[in-house]
């Protein structure tokens, strides 16, 4: 069997793993030193997309075509100016988005037959697309121009985002976002038409008389089946959801011990009832229950969870698993998580047990597996 290799962002460089003679190892180091928010394999072309930020000196993109060994800085995407005498409606908390990029959240390749497409999401809430590998992106203005957008408002962040792009393999035209805090947006026509899709969600921090709204829900993190894309799971602010319709509708799933609090989730490649999450502490502290470090599973589409520890620190553990930071590979059967400590573990057999790869990383934003 061919183990892909595993790509690890973290805030001083991007690192390569890979197993060898029976022993994962860092194969490849590269960027060393400069904060790595997040890596795309796209596996239509090989290519390796990697997102830094430099903070004074912004958000750059690169890209390699040789497996990693060398990397060219592409375009980042850019907002255009704002029109003269444009007024932003302010949202929930008051403070209109910028038209300027704060940040690459999510990145995904286009379809089989799109070669040279991507989409890229953003704080502060932009969609890009790009049709040639990344040299140039444009702002998907339906989506932007929707006066919807301007209600959107920042979680974590002091602006929205845009963290989750899931395009269907059967129909590049069918693209599911995520919105911190805009819910779930999904085109059907390749990004011409937008529509909020996030019924059935519930956000407990609004007033009882907005927590269904879907136009303000938080989605933490979107993942769907590869094999049957209708299904998708989502781990939200305020726990798990659930859709089987391509998120027409969603379902809440209630009594996950320890929490059903998180930020990651990853849905099996071919089994549309597995799905894996890395439960915490929710709200201002945000750390692992009791301390340790679980992640739960289930294999029966939401009915049950199994708690999956075996390998994982279990004592004054306080690692935090961001949301890109939890990836399964085509298998189904390798997963790859990082924490907040610069903890990376690696399973080969689902989830069942877990293998300590280095605990003395950088913290640890995001973790990619190369796609056959």
């Amino acid at each position: 069997m061919t183990v892909p290799r595993c790509h690890v962002s973290t805030r001083k460089g991007l690192f390569t793993i890979e197993r060898g003679a029976g022993a994962w190892s860092i194969t490849r180091t590269r960027f060393l030193g400069d904060n790595v928010t997040l890596a795309l394999h796209d596996a239509r072309s090989g290519h390796l997309f990697a997102a830094l930020n430099h903070g004074h000196f912004g958000v750059k993109l690169h890209r390699s075509e040789d497996g990693g060994a060398m990397w060219k800085e592409i375009a980042a995407p850019k907002y255009p100016p704002k029109p003269e005498g444009y007024v932003p409606k302010a949202p929930a908390e008051g403070v209109p988005a910028d038209w300027s990029l704060k940040l690459i959240w999510a990145l995904a390749a286009g379809g089989p037959g799109e070669p040279g497409v991507l989409w890229c999401g953003t704080l502060p809430g932009g969609l890009f697309r790009s049709e040639d590998n990344g040299d140039s992106w444009t702002l998907n203005r339906p989506l932007w121009d929707d006066p919807r957008r301007e209600e959107w408002f920042g979680g974590g962040a002091d602006h929205p985002g845009i963290h989750s792009v899931l395009v269907d393999p059967r129909d590049a035209r069918h693209v599911t976002i995520g919105v911190s805090c805009g819910g779930v947006w999904t085109t059907r026509d390749g990004g011409a038409n937008w529509e909020p899709t996030a019924t059935g969600m519930r956000a407990e921090f609004m007033p009882p008389e907005r927590q269904f709204e879907p136009n303000v829900q938080d989605p933490h993190m979107l993942a769907h089946c590869r094999a049957n894309p209708d299904v998708m799971w989502a781990q939200h602010h305020n726990g798990i959801f659930k859709s089987a319709d391509g998120a027409r509708s969603w379902t809440e799933i209630t009594g996950v011990q320890p929490s059903t609090f998180g930020f990651a989730v990853a849905a099996h490649p071919r089994d549309e009832g597995t799905a894996w999450f890395v439960p915490a502490v929710k709200d201002e502290t945000r750390y692992p229950a009791e301390g340790r470090v679980v992640v739960t599973r289930t294999r029966d589409g939401g009915r049950t969870f199994e708690t999956l520890s075996q390998g994982l620190p279990q004592h004054h553990a306080y690692d935090l698993v961001y949301r890109h930071a939890l990836d399964v590979d085509e298998t189904g059967d390798w997963l790859a998580c990082g924490s907040t400590t610069g903890s990376l573990w690696v399973s080969e057999d689902g989830g069942d047990s877990w293998e300590t790869i280095s605990s003395n990383l950088p913290p640890i934003y995001a973790v990619c597996f190369e796609r056959p």
